[in-house]
């Protein structure tokens, strides 16, 4: 019996042999084109059940880094700064990936970066020590975004009622935040840390180039942007929000550069990057430190922890996609064979989908969003093909561990 889509997402559910990741994940997408109608694009598989991001995984054994390093240096010569002028823009919050990014440009390599941040909805306590240990151990200068708060708000609750997606408004910041920045100062190379393909967020063929594609920090039509799901004339006109506070979440246009040599590279393209080495290196050179306990949904305490949305974040793919942050985690560490598929089948049954109710009040009352209401949404967003409901609980038909109500 064939049940019911949602977004686009294929009808069949299957997971990967060796990564436990399930091709219900969702690649990534241009934020500020994402409306109720998007149709998402997910993780591809072979016909044998493996799916792109391990296929990656194993030729990146195979990658000469020190030629690719070669080709880095190559590219920092031809910025590099004679005078002491910034020469390149890192951007990040202060968590183990841009820590790394820009202490390396700096510290090895002798470039003298701009740091640039799109700050978190509601920082965690230690997400802002972590920020703050960031700019001071490198002694870099930072530059932050200043958004209207009423703005803020008002997107970000659009973004869980129309889309159930929490994470937009941060998400969005943090692709087109910096673009603007190297515009508006003239330093035309960004460097961004881990290259999304090899999560196989991106199509495996991405992994051979180091550019981010122009697409997801540009746009040519103003009238076919959506934020938190909403077109943004109708954000003027019917929820009040003023043009020039919502300029900071609109993307430059194409036209902004054409002149302009813009160039946003992986880092992760160049460099060998493994999540559990860049979180040692940032620990030991940039100040970083882990949370300090476990983060709800998955078994780590270092990945994405400055915002008190990401939990609510991941709870919301879990809901949509079936796929938790205990999936993702174990997904990564698969990949870099620092676990046993036995070992992450155990974590993805004991974490994945657990409800992060540490931040989850001050959530709701920082948006005005009743908590029953919200829970009454993630069961709309709950893709019929995904989820099956017993009694008063609702269920996953398939999972990785092969015990769905329908496996």
């Amino acid at each position: 019996m064939k049940h019911k889509v949602y977004y686009g997402l294929p009808q069949k559910v299957l997971f990967c042999k060796k990564t436990l990741m399930t091709n219900q994940k969702p690649n990534s997408t241009v934020e500020f084109t994402h409306n109720k109608k998007s149709k998402k694009k997910t993780l591809r598989f072979d016909k044998k059940g493996i799916s792109e991001s391990w296929h990656y995984s194993r030729l990146k054994k195979k990658i000469n880094y020190k030629k690719r390093e070669e080709k880095l240096i190559r590219l920092l010569e031809k910025h590099r700064g004679k005078y002491g002028e910034y020469d390149c823009i890192v951007p990040g919050s202060g968590g183990k990936d841009s820590g790394y990014a820009a202490h390396v440009l700096k510290f090895k390599y002798g470039m003298n970066p701009l740091l640039v941040t799109w700050p978190p909805i509601l920082y965690t306590s230690y997400g802002y020590k972590n920020f703050k240990n960031w700019v001071s151990t490198g002694k870099f200068k930072n530059i932050s975004a200043t958004r209207d708060e009423k703005t803020m708000r008002v997107l970000t609750k659009l973004s869980i009622l129309n889309l159930l997606h929490p994470f937009q408004t941060f998400i969005l910041g943090q692709k087109i935040f910096a673009v603007k920045m190297a515009i508006k100062y003239k330093i035309p190379l960004v460097f961004y840390g881990e290259h999304e393909a090899e999560h196989g967020s991106l199509p495996l063929a991405d992994n051979y180039e180091s550019l981010r594609k122009k697409s997801f920090f540009t746009f040519n039509n103003l009238n076919k942007l959506h934020l938190g799901g909403v077109p943004i004339k109708k954000l003027e006109t019917d929820y009040s929000l003023k043009k020039e506070n919502l300029e900071i979440f609109l993307p430059p246009s194409e036209s902004s550069l054409v002149n302009f040599p813009l160039e946003v590279h992986y880092l992760g393209y160049y460099l060998k990057w493994v999540p559990q080495e860049t979180f040692y290196y940032a620990v030991e050179n940039c100040g970083f430190l882990p949370r300090p306990f476990r983060t709800q949904g998955t078994y780590s305490k270092y990945n994405s922890i400055d915002d008190k949305i990401d939990d609510l974040h991941y709870y919301t793919t879990f809901i949509k996609f079936g796929v938790g942050r205990a999936t993702y985690d174990v997904s990564q560490e698969l990949r870099n064979d620092h676990l046993t598929t036995a070992e992450g089948k155990k974590l993805i049954k004991k974490y994945d989908g657990e409800f992060p109710d540490r931040y989850f009040n001050e959530i709701m009352q920082y948006l005005n969003i009743n908590k029953n209401y919200f829970h009454h949404l993630c069961n709309k967003f709950r893709s019929p093909h995904l989820w099956k409901k017993k009694k008063k609980s609702w269920h996953l038909r398939h999972t990785a561990n092969k015990d769905g109500t329908d496996d």
